[in-house]
């Protein structure tokens, strides 16, 4: 017959005998359970809540710088116009419309037009590149034009396509 050493307790006899260690409280176990879940889906609200106003934040910051960068590229091509600066506002043109018309050539046409001496820019459209501008003529005529855009592909800056109707 062996015989346990004396730090090992011996086996509990039958049903009914208190076990040697306190059983874990069960008491207030649900309402614990509830506030965690509770700060757990408020910082999950704060988290998410935060980040979406973020990217609102972010793309109304994004369609603002846009939208100067757009006013600025059609204010200086009109300015240029304005003051007869045909070489500085045929610079300011986009890669597209140098290539279908040469330097010369748009003096030509702009010089047999009649000049624009105010304008109103609208809002930049950013899906379609345009501007509106409400136009003012030399004789006091009014009229809508439209300014269609582009980016230089390698300064990323907005020149402007065309001007019209």
């Amino acid at each position: 017959m062996t015989t346990a050493p004396p730090h090992i307790p011996a086996p509990p006899p039958g049903p009914g005998v208190q076990p040697p260690f306190p059983a874990p409280p069960v008491e207030g176990k649900g309402k614990r359970l509830g506030w965690g879940l509770g700060i757990g889906a408020g910082v999950l609200v704060l988290v998410c809540g935060g980040g979406v106003a973020a990217l609102i934040g972010l793309g109304t910051s994004v369609q603002g710088a846009l939208d100067e960068q757009a006013h600025v590229a059609v204010d200086d091509y009109l300015d240029a116009l304005k003051a007869k600066l045909y070489d500085d506002a045929y610079d300011q043109l986009c890669g597209q419309a140098k290539r279908a018309e040469s330097a010369s050539e748009f003096r030509t046409r702009i010089e047999g037009e009649q000049r624009i001496t105010d304008w109103q820019l609208g809002t930049f459209n950013m899906n379609t590149l345009t501007v509106p501008v409400d136009a003012t003529y030399e004789d006091g005529q009014r009229e809508q034009l439209e300014a269609s855009l582009d980016q230089n592909t390698s300064t990323g800056a907005f020149e402007v396509c065309e001007l019209g109707e």
